[in-house]
């Protein structure tokens, strides 16, 4: 294409950087302009081609994002239902929760219009007699199917393996069709419980080393599923980080074939009251998740940290998506960050670090080995409370929460869930990382005092 600033002449780093200096009067450059991010990255006022380091090409298609619904499954004919509804309405894949391997799964994917819908599946267990069923049944109908099993997130989460007949989760895995797209990697856990980004990058990566080094050749995409936060071109850079690095480490297994990404809003800087700024945030992450080159976004209903699922709130969930994709053009570009210097630089200084803290983590015996011992949960607990203490300070704010509270706003009548951390003590193999959300003392305390 012809360059429409030929006839300009170039202007180096050095020179912006001086000319900020002299309009500062004074004013020390780096105390002034350049700020630090919780994962330690320095923030500069400008970026130039200068910031570029060779790196791995990041492919992704923004155009081709899908719009996901969630499905959990309890009463099978609604769920039935409630799946051909929502593909009628715009979502253009589906993830099925299911946490009862007696549901008849021939039934769901054979009266439920999934043709060209990829469908990514949920499971509370390790049923070797059910995942065939899933596959056979899939095969039959030709659907594309992601069985994203994660026994380590859910010893992560849970404190204990998943439910299963067999003793060796790995040994099952492996016997599992080795055609069938098989294993995911629960990123969005380490988000939500205040992992930092490059914690969370660096945790995931190990994570997905874990299934490489039990497992042995794996030749069938890998799904992330990753949420993200507020923190808007942070969020963008770190989709990219995750191929960047993925690809990086795929390479030394032999694996060839590029990651999938699903992504979905936080819920840690969700609220209960002024609960519509919620639709405000997810919007935003929504925007991360298609540019920074997400494959699937499963966005969050807003008002999903109190109510059960329901249609309303479904239904805005998703045209939130089909509005940026159909009416904010956001499906007309591919690697629509391309050329952004502060992205692309973000990008390469996230997965710089995170690769030095993976390396980390292998030299000290693996992902598994650190869980068992409570280190990584240790440092996503003094991650979270550095964010807590600012969100205490109101140096990180929610609008309508530690910011302009609405003093009418009341919301105990409204609760059909409980919102706050569940205790249930019981026997585990390793320390469960728990979910938090900033606000919840504040909220705790709001609905202790409503008249």
């Amino acid at each position: 294409m012809e360059s429409l600033f030929s006839d300009f002449e170039a202007i180096s780093a050095k020179q912006w950087k001086q000319q900020l200096q002299f309009e500062l009067k004074g004013k020390d450059y780096n105390n002034t302009l350049v700020w630090h991010s919780p994962d330690d990255i320095k923030v500069k006022p400008f970026y130039h081609a200068e910031d570029l380091t060779p790196s791995y090409p990041i492919e992704t298609a923004a155009s081709a994002f899908k719009v996901c619904q969630n499905i959990f499954v309890h009463d099978l004919q609604k769920s039935i239902n409630r799946t051909n509804q929502t593909i009628d309405r715009g979502a253009t894949a589906i993830r099925f929760t299911i946490q009862n391997p007696e549901i008849d799964i021939e039934k769901l994917l054979s009266e439920t219009n999934l043709s060209g819908i990829p469908v990514y599946f949920n499971l509370g267990f390790l049923n070797h007699y059910f995942i065939n069923k899933i596959i056979s049944v899939s095969d039959s109908k030709n659907i594309d199917i992601h069985l994203n099993l994660d026994p380590i997130g859910h010893l992560a989460r849970d404190g204990n393996w998943p439910q299963s007949a067999e003793k060796n989760i790995f040994e099952v895995l492996k016997n599992i069709n080795s055609k069938t797209n098989l294993l995911s990697i629960d990123a969005t856990l380490y988000q939500n419980a205040g992992a930092n980004i490059v914690q969370e990058l660096a945790f995931c990566m190990a994570h997905a080393n874990e299934y490489f080094e039990n497992i042995g050749s794996i030749k069938t995409t890998i799904v992330f599923e990753v949420a993200l936060g507020s923190n808007y071109f942070f969020e963008i850079a770190k989709l990219r980080a995750y191929r960047l690095l993925f690809k990086t480490i795929a390479n030394e297994q032999d694996h060839e074939l590029d990651c999938q990404i699903i992504a979905t809003p936080s819920k840690r800087n969700k609220t209960i009251y002024d609960y519509n700024t919620n639709l405000i945030r997810t919007t935003a992450e929504c925007m991360a998740s298609i540019l920074g080159g997400a494959n699937v976004v499963a966005n969050l209903p807003y008002d999903s940290l109190y109510h059960k699922d329901n249609e309303f709130g479904d239904r805005i969930a998703r045209n939130q998506l089909l509005i940026l994709q159909k009416e904010a053009s956001f499906d007309k570009v591919d690697n629509p960050t391309d050329g952004s210097y502060y992205i692309e630089s973000l990008t390469q200084q996230l997965a710089e670090k995170a690769l030095v803290l993976f390396k980390e983590i292998e030299q000290s015996g693996g992902f598994l080995k650190l869980l068992k011992d409570g280190l990584i949960q240790k440092k996503i607990a003094e991650s979270h409370q550095k964010e807590q203490d600012l969100f205490d300070a109101a140096k990180i704010v929610l609008i309508g929460t530690n910011k302009f509270p609405n003093p009418n706003d009341h919301m105990q009548n409204d609760l059909e869930l409980y919102p706050f951390l569940k205790i249930n003590p019981r026997k585990t193999l390793v320390t469960p990382i728990i979910e938090k959300r900033l606000s919840e003392k504040i909220e705790q305390e709001r609905l202790k005092n409503e008249k």
